[in-house]
């Protein structure tokens, strides 16, 4: 299994990490992968495939689900137990999500999608840390997702927290200093900027996160992947891409 829905697998995962990339290791990987073969040589084969999807693909798929659940016209797929079944034998995400914890925006919902169509990744304030990062090169090299979505929404606790900059108790703080770069960049600009700082942190996570890794940077550079930053409305369940 060298290859997974057209992308690299674990035999080619440390070519392209290169030597002391950040993120996942290749040897972690092939771990993980070689515990689970066995059990999954055991089971029949999912019925069908899925053919490789480019990223922009990808996208539209996702925006077109987005559509129905804000139209209210949702088709809930891939949620029989059909499906249920070909999932424990297999996963091809077509898409992977870096969303935030909130309990509000949950990607499967938003997007109409079902059982193993999506990798979601979610963070507070959808901040790309090292462990998010290295669950997305898991998506993408080795699961062969072609498309990242960092998915920001409006009113977000964390980047209000980060806006206000007082002291937080626990670790709350952690991924909060990670918002603060982005609240920097726009807090002389007109407007709100508890606003401008939700899109400019979805769009710091995003640059982020091709210029923290190498597996993805790879990827993206050749026209396997790409990474896409949305703001999600609490209000009207909309999705809007960001530039």
């Amino acid at each position: 299994m060298s290859k997974i829905n057209g992308f690299v697998g674990r035999r080619n995962l440390l070519k392209l990490a290169g030597v002391g990339s950040i993120g996942i290791g290749a040897s972690a990987v092939s771990s993980i992968l070689l515990q689970q073969e066995p059990a999954v040589a055991q089971k029949t084969t999912p019925v069908e495939k899925p053919r490789p999807v480019n990223p922009q693909a990808a996208l539209t798929r996702l925006i077109e689900g987005n559509n129905r659940f804000v139209e209210g016209k949702r088709v809930n797929p891939n949620q029989s137990k059909l499906r249920l079944q070909e999932t424990a034998v297999a996963q091809y995400p077509f898409a992977a999500i870096l969303g935030c914890a909130d309990s509000r925006v949950p990607a499967e919902i938003v997007f109409d999608q079902g059982l193993g169509d999506l990798f979601v990744v979610r963070v507070a304030g959808n901040v790309a840390s090292q462990t998010a990062i290295g669950s997305l090169e898991f998506a993408t090299a080795v699961l062969g997702a072609p498309l990242i979505v960092v998915l920001g929404h409006a009113r977000c606790g964390a980047v209000v927290a980060a806006v206000k900059g007082d002291p937080l108790p626990g670790r709350i703080g952690v991924f909060v200093e990670e918002i603060k770069p982005a609240v920097e960049k726009v807090r002389n600009k007109t407007g709100s900027l508890e606003e401008n700082s939700i899109i400019s942190n979805v769009q710091y996570q995003a640059e982020k996160l091709a210029e923290s890794s190498t597996i993805l940077r790879g990827l993206i550079k050749e026209g396997k992947l790409k990474i896409a930053a949305g703001r999600y409305d609490l209000a009207s369940g909309k999705v809007t891409l960001l530039s």
